[in-house]
């Protein structure tokens, strides 16, 4: 025999009240994690092919996020997104970062979707982790053939606009011992590529004991990582 309940018996109105009444304040904490998870920034690393390995320094990303986080007004993700060009959601992240040892190959498909994505907004940060200068500049070189990578001089507010590095880009790592430099392309008057050459930023970044840098050199590098933040998101 089926259960009959009597829908105007004040106790069964209030249960049912209550039962909306929870139902709706779990679906405004849903939708409010939800809406405080999508805004916070984060770093899209890009995966590629060539052999290269762009999953290189994993806790250097991590780390960085942390001290923006810490040191600025900008809400981080606790971790970066690995994000292949080809995906779905890879123009969901304006904010690109590239880095390895080996070689990059993108395809033509891929050169042409990135070029959309830096020209409409994006910016590249990419950061030679000894190894990838040579094929960083040919690969590069595809996704805009009519421009150059221009050192960036001292006085440009990416090496001023958070921390100051009157000397441009700090020193992190020997590898060839030739001084640091920073290179970019600019679009319109933005600066869409930021490449990082002779320092190795990332691997500053990286917990103390896998490199074992000195703290001052690890807190150069967390400090120019946020000027990068800093102007891309700014600019």
């Amino acid at each position: 025999m089926p259960i009959r309940l009597n829908l105007k018996h004040p106790v069964i109105r209030r249960q049912i009240a209550f039962m909306f009444l929870v139902f709706f304040v779990t679906l405004l904490a849903l939708v409010s994690f939800a809406r405080d998870a999508g805004s916070r920034f984060t770093i899209g690393r890009v995966k590629y092919g060539g052999g290269g390995d762009w999953y290189s320094d994993p806790s250097s990303l991590p780390n960085l996020l942390r001290f923006v986080r810490e040191n600025t007004n900008i809400e981080t993700a606790e971790r970066e997104v690995n994000v292949g060009i080809m995906d779905e959601d890879f123009f969901a992240y304006p904010y690109l970062y590239m880095t390895g040892h080996g070689a990059i190959k993108l395809t033509d498909e891929e050169i042409r979707r990135l070029r959309s994505h830096l020209t409409h907004g994006g910016f590249l940060h990419a950061d030679d982790n000894y190894g990838m200068d040579k094929y960083f500049r040919r690969e590069i070189k595809r996704v805009f053939p009519d421009r150059e990578l221009v050192e960036i001089p001292f006085s440009h507010g990416i090496y001023h606009c958070r921390f100051d590095f009157p000397n441009g880009l700090p020193k992190i790592h020997e590898h060839d011992g030739k001084p640091p430099q920073g290179f970019g392309i600019f679009y319109e008057g933005r600066l869409v590529v930021f490449y990082t050459y002779e320092t190795d930023l990332g691997d500053g970044w990286e917990d103390p004991e896998v490199h074992g840098d000195p703290e001052e050199k690890r807190l150069a590098a967390l400090k120019m990582g946020t000027n990068v933040i800093v102007w891309a998101l700014t600019h």
